[in-house]
């Protein structure tokens, strides 16, 4: 079995649900405390053993690759006036994992978006990521995944429970049973509440074997000629390979939102010891006014 060394982190959406704050800044720079959102799902692929990251980008998006980049302007200024440890802390950045990009130049679903980076990716299984999905606590998502990937083999998709009432937003999966890792009957797409075949929605987190790009060969479009990722993880399953559902360990936060940005930029705050009662102290007197 081949070993996970490469994630690809998808980065060329719009931010439409965040305008106008992503009209000329893109939404994977947002800022959660002091950093912005894509280094921690960078750091999160890091944590997992990731040696290797493509990005893929669209126009208006060079800022990802500018943050990511040795000796940029910031980091040079930094070294010039003697501020030697903070320039390095910047450089380290960078230095962790090679980053590759290629661009999509229209949005035509998350499978095509893959698609884009095939000659980058084909061959060997990897990681997808998706900037929106934080994903916060002691364990690296992308490091559950490649392990439950050492079980099982196949693709694996991260889940968690969701309310009845965001079915219908979410793709959902059809376990054999309640193992985790446990593999999947099905996947369906955004299904109505009674049509559902569990409550375990999809997140921004899988590991997509080595057969995916066969797949997204096969399946047909959709509505705006769009490609769904999901219908080429059914296309796995329909063929008998192995694809699995794991429940992982840490908190999400859907940051795509305001409310989800802003809650969390809180629970950021709150893992930082030299913040939290700070924050804490702050938030009290304002919660109670409200």
């Amino acid at each position: 079995m081949q070993s996970v060394t490469t994630a690809v982190i998808l980065a060329a959406g719009l931010g439409t649900r965040m305008l106008p704050a992503t009209k000329s800044v893109p939404k994977e720079m947002l800022p959660i405390v002091d950093r912005p959102l894509v280094q921690y799902c960078v750091e999160e692929a890091i944590e997992a053993g990731i040696t290797r990251i493509v990005f893929v980008i669209a126009k208006g998006k060079e800022a990802i690759q500018e943050h990511f980049q040795a000796g940029a302007r910031v980091e040079l200024a930094l070294r010039e006036t003697g501020n030697v440890q903070m320039a390095e802390d910047l450089a380290r950045i960078g230095a962790a994992a090679s980053f590759e990009y290629v661009h999509q130049e229209k949005q035509l679903g998350i499978a095509h978006a893959v698609n884009c980076a095939r000659a980058q990716l084909e061959g060997a299984p990897f990681a997808l990521m998706f900037p929106d999905d934080l994903l916060l606590g002691g364990v690296s998502c992308v490091a559950e995944l490649t392990e439950a990937y050492r079980q099982t083999g196949g693709s694996v998709i991260a889940v968690e429970h969701v309310a009845d009432a965001d079915v219908p937003q979410y793709g959902i999966v059809d376990p054999e049973n309640e193992a985790n890792p446990a593999r999947l009957r099905r996947v369906v797409e955004k299904p109505k509440l009674e049509d559902a075949p569990s409550r375990l929605g999809i997140v921004g987190r899988y590991i997509l074997s080595e057969t995916i790009f066969q797949h997204i060969d096969r399946i047909p479009t959709g509505a705006n000629g769009e490609l769904q990722i999901t219908d080429a993880l059914a296309s796995q399953i329909a063929a008998g390979e192995n694809v699995s559902c794991f429940r992982f360990s840490g908190r999400r936060f859907d940051t795509g939102r305001p409310l989800g940005y802003l809650t969390a930029s809180v629970a950021a705050a709150m893992e930082r010891p030299g913040l939290s009662n700070a924050l804490r102290d702050r938030l009290v007197p304002l919660l109670a006014e409200g």
